[in-house]
């Protein structure tokens, strides 16, 4: 069954409706202005960039601290931070134009953004997620330091999941299939709680 994007707001963002409806078309205007989104990808804006990103949203405990890095125009920060309102989501982008775009369409809501490379990033979150930042080994490298004893590092990633898993102790592939959405791959990097530091 064919499920209409109101019925997939009304599901997946029901606190935050007009919020992400008013970022999707703030992604279709400056985002595409701007470069931060290609051209053709308005007329896909929903079910390519703002509903795949929701699957990350099933992995995150109630009241979850979560890093979004390279965040770029949002994806998946900004949607998770609407879809869970109840997480503290902070955005980190290393691009001036970039955060300047984050700043805009968070203006209002209580995601935080940070200018700055994850690799210098002084903090750290339960959660740090990534969609289409770098592969998996170096993805880790940049941003292992982030993620609180106990936490984890969860990507976005496509088909080639389980090659990119390989060699990568501990790695563990989500399948997650949402109603009305399809299925999304997101690999888990859980830190583990160690005598001494990492």
């Amino acid at each position: 069954m064919e499920h209409s994007v109101e019925e997939l707001i009304g599901r997946y963002f029901p606190e935050r409706g007009a919020e992400i409806r008013t970022y999707a078309n703030f992604l279709v205007t400056a985002g595409i202005e701007r470069g931060l989104i290609g051209p053709r990808e308005g007329e896909r804006i929903w079910e390519r960039h703002i509903f795949n990103c929701l699957h990350l949203t099933t992995l995150l405990p109630q009241g979850a601290s979560l890093f979004d890095i390279g965040s770029g125009a949002g994806l998946p920060g900004v949607v998770i931070a609407l879809a869970r309102p109840d997480l503290k989501v902070t955005l980190i982008e290393p691009l001036e134009r970039r955060v300047e775009f984050l700043k805009e369409a968070t203006a209002g809501t209580e995601i935080v953004v940070i200018r700055g490379r994850a690799q210098d990033v002084k903090k750290s979150a339960e959660f740090v997620t990534a969609r289409a930042v770098a592969p998996l080994e170096k993805l880790k490298k940049m941003s292992w330091h982030l993620v609180k004893t106990n936490g984890a590092l969860l990507a976005m990633k496509g088909e080639g999941a389980a090659a990119e898993m390989a060699g990568i102790k501990n790695a563990k592939l989500h399948e997650i299939e949402l109603e009305g959405i399809g299925l999304g791959r997101i690999v888990e990097l859980r830190k583990g709680a160690q005598p001494t530091s990492d």
